[in-house]
């Protein structure tokens, strides 16, 4: 990867996580936007190494913790543990088709609510977090993974990268 790529890719993910919190909090969209800063994390973990991943997860968690009201640090856990898995996948799977990316980012997103319902769910609400993980969770992750393939597919039409 060269450096121009490298700076391309990293505008990138920090327009992904600019886009969230303009939709989320200056739009006050809320629920309706998709998970950017999960699908930043996961763009950014393919090409950063576990600790580098794993730091960013953290440091982006920890932002949209600040915000939270309810679970303080479960996002910051779960957007570290996605981070460091996302960039160990690279390990098992080799190619950045648009496919492959859906399929990625859909899992990733998925991973990422599960392990933030169980993080948050310590305190005896597991109803709630069980249903969210079988009904909500799926189509969040399918709306995440749509937006985070048509990112993708917009940076490499600009940059002409492959």
């Amino acid at each position: 990867m060269t450096v121009a790529r490298g700076w391309s890719y990293g505008v990138l993910i920090a327009l992904l996580v600019v886009i969230y919190f303009g939709l989320h909090l200056v739009l006050g969209l809320g629920d309706a936007v998709p998970d950017l800063l999960t699908v930043a994390v996961l763009l950014a973990a393919r090409r950063l190494g576990g600790s580098a991943a794993a730091i960013l997860g953290f440091g982006l968690g920890l932002l949209r913790d600040s915000l939270s009201l309810v679970a303080f640090g479960a996002d910051t856990v779960a957007l570290t543990l996605v981070g460091f898995l996302g960039s160990r996948s690279r390990d098992l799977f080799i190619g950045d088709s648009l496919g492959f990316v859906g399929a990625y980012l859909f899992i990733g997103k998925w991973l990422h609510d599960a392990v933030y319902h169980v993080v948050a769910a310590s305190g005896g609400r597991w109803e709630t977090a069980t249903s969210r993980l079988l009904i909500e969770a799926p189509l969040a992750s399918l709306y995440a993974a749509a937006a985070g393939v048509v990112a993708l597919l917009l940076y490499r039409l600009v940059t002409g990268e492959r």
